[in-house]
């Protein structure tokens, strides 16, 4: 008889906790939410326009200079077989065509290499030197482009504080009497979200510059061991007058 008295109670206690546990999904959304419509309010349309670009372009960067940096893409280990193959079967015609077919930077340099072979070693070796350093600069300058987004995100960063400060002290001088906080805190937002969005686009930026730059480093210095190496079969070659 007790327990048919308490069930009832029971039961409206279980009916009346539910909701709330329900509502506990629903809120976290509406923070994440908020989260979102927060930022968005404080970096307004050229902002958020701004910021939106220079996220795609820096991605579009690691992916193409990703690419780039591959080891297939500088120094293939199937043409190094392959060309020293042609070189020890005396077929130095096919190897420079393989060599001048190869979009590498290794095949470039040894396709420089091979076609000064006949005037000279010294004007081979410095055919490569050349090739060499034009295929590094040209793949300095794309990555450099990284460089360019790790520099000028904290620049706009920097904007946005100083613009959203500005709006805040407007607010106080064209006022007869204190402004509210919540009319002040719009410009406080905009400089301090501003500068956030800045700095979560550098500091990747930075490192990835950084790791890329050294990674390319490497691969050219073994590229241009792997060259010279190759290339050593004809340094008794002379000059022909």
């Amino acid at each position: 008889m007790t327990a048919s008295l308490f069930a009832p109670a029971t039961a409206l206690a279980q009916n009346k906790a539910a909701p709330a546990d329900m509502a506990q999904s629903p809120a976290a959304d509406r923070t994440a939410h908020s989260q979102l419509e927060y930022f968005f309010n404080a970096l307004g349309w050229i902002y958020t326009l701004i910021f939106t670009v220079d996220s795609f372009f820096f991605v579009a960067l690691v992916v193409m200079n990703f690419l780039a940096l591959r080891r297939e893409a500088v120094h293939p280990a199937a043409l190094v077989q392959k060309f020293e193959t042609y070189l020890n079967e005396k077929r130095f015609r096919e190897a420079f065509e393989l060599a001048k077919a190869d979009p590498s930077l290794l095949g470039q340099v040894l396709a420089a290499g091979m076609s000064k072979v006949s005037v000279g070693y010294d004007e081979a070796v410095s055919a490569m030197q050349e090739t060499g350093a034009a295929e590094t600069l040209s793949l300095e300058q794309r990555l450099s482009y990284i460089a360019l987004v790790a520099s000028i995100s904290p620049m706009i960063g920097l904007l946005g504080t100083v613009d959203g400060m500005v709006e805040a002290f407007q607010e106080i001088a064209i006022r007869d009497t204190p402004p509210p906080p919540n009319i002040l805190a719009r410009g406080v937002a905009k400089a301090l979200v501003t500068t956030l969005f800045g700095l979560w686009l550098a500091i990747p930026a930075m490192l990835i510059y950084t790791v890329f730059k050294n990674w390319l480093q490497s691969l050219v210095a073994e590229a241009g061991t792997t060259a010279g190496r190759l290339m050593e079969r004809f340094a008794g070659a002379g000059n022909k007058k």
